[in-house]
């Protein structure tokens, strides 16, 4: 019997466990995972970035939220977490626009951010390309930037640090699957495992990722949550080595930043569908079809670019709107969600784990209103879009 059990025990799982832990000390909570190596989860496949720069104010927040405690992650945790930091790299996010509207559109949600807390400015492209002269843009009319509070840092390191200190404070790691919740109409009562064991407890939370539907079988509601494939390639371009870089959106839908030396790359399919839980194929055309024509464009030093290697993770994608799904059922009243983050995962961990472990011990959201993101919009078919999406 444990009073919690968490399905799911990446970085979303570890979240949580750390903060009900922390926040209810010798509450007995139980992890469930199947894979103590992490290799295939979105936490190991993240290309581990933060920022503040969303279109809805909830997202605003929680980001403002994960960043003090990325930042701080060691005094969060303490010595039992055994991780000193990790290596936060604010060099930022560069959202960039080629049309005037979008440039207007930018500047009011860069207004919205700062009023969070954010340091987004939108910049023009004479003070684009005075910051970065590297860049060709031509076609660009204006960006905006959040040089503070936006970077990458160690995601296995944050997974590692929540595990460690939640397993010290007594929370249970086990290695196994969830297959199953056992219900009485009403709430959970157990949850089935793939060994044939069977866990009681008083509240159990959903944070199995890109499965995290298989466990409704049975349940009165299904979650709008599949797996969708990201294929990420490692590229050296020698003349194109610019560490100060920041993380550039590109208006043609492709993403890349700096890392040891090269870059990291990607950008969603044109034929975005659903795929195999278990399908790590790389798509390898992506590079040569689009990848690489949009670095080419976008800084001439990308000419002699070529991938060194590549890794294919996958979002937990929700149909709905690209947000996640949070907190209570209120058809299954002890039933807790963490799905459906569609890329953006990692680092709404710290916030979204102590504002569920705040609902399982308060009865309610209270250090961030995560009202919006909840599991009710599901229910009501409303949905409750997030426009940028990497």
């Amino acid at each position: 019997m444990s009073d919690v059990v968490i399905a799911g025990g990446a970085v979303m799982g570890a979240s949580c466990a750390f903060w009900l832990t922390r926040l209810a000390p010798g509450l007995r909570v139980t992890i469930v995972e199947p894979d103590p190596s992490y290799a295939r989860s979105a936490t190991a496949l993240s290309v581990a970035s933060i920022r503040s720069q969303f279109t809805n104010p909830v997202n605003v927040q929680i980001s403002r939220f994960g960043i003090d405690f990325i930042r701080d992650f060691a005094s969060h945790t303490g010595p039992a977490g055994g991780v000193p930091d990790l290596g936060l790299r604010e060099n930022g996010y560069l959202f960039l626009t080629s049309t005037t509207e979008g440039a207007a559109q930018l500047e009011t949600l860069a207004a919205m951010q700062r009023s969070l807390g954010a340091a987004t400015e939108v910049w023009d492209r004479a003070r684009i390309a005075s910051r970065y002269p590297w860049m060709n843009l031509d076609d660009i009319e204006a960006g905006s930037i959040g040089l503070r509070d936006e970077g990458w840092f160690d995601n296995m390191g944050l997974l590692s640090g929540l595990k460690a200190a939640a397993r010290a404070a007594g929370a249970e790691f086990v290695t196994d699957r969830v297959v199953r919740f056992e219900s009485d109409g009403e709430k959970i009562t157990a949850a089935h495992l793939g060994s044939g064991r069977r866990i009681e407890a008083a509240a159990f939370i959903n944070a199995a990722g890109v499965v995290c539907d298989t466990l409704m079988d049975g349940l009165p509601l299904r979650l709008p949550v599949e797996p969708r494939k990201r294929t990420v390639f490692v590229v050296d371009a020698p003349r194109a080595r610019h560490p100060d870089a920041p993380l550039i959106i590109d208006p043609s839908g492709i993403y890349a930043r700096p890392e040891h030396g090269g870059w990291i790359a990607a950008t969603v399919p044109l034929s975005d569908e659903a795929s195999a839980p278990d399908d790590f194929k790389p798509d390898h055309a992506l590079f040569e079809d689009e990848v690489w024509p949009a670095l080419y464009h976008r800084a001439e030093g990308f000419a002699e670019a070529k991938v060194l290697r590549w890794w294919v993770g996958q979002y937990d994608f929700n149909r709905l709107d690209q947000n996640a799904i949070l907190g209570r059922n209120p058809l299954i009243s002890n039933l807790y969600h963490a799905n459906g983050f569609s890329g953006h995962g990692l680092q709404q961990a710290p916030a979204v784990g102590r504002g569920i472990a705040e609902q399982i011990i308060h009865g309610d959201w209270q250090t961030l209103d995560l009202t919006p993101l909840g599991v009710q919009r599901v229910i009501d078919n409303r949905p409750f879009a997030e426009a940028h999406i990497v």
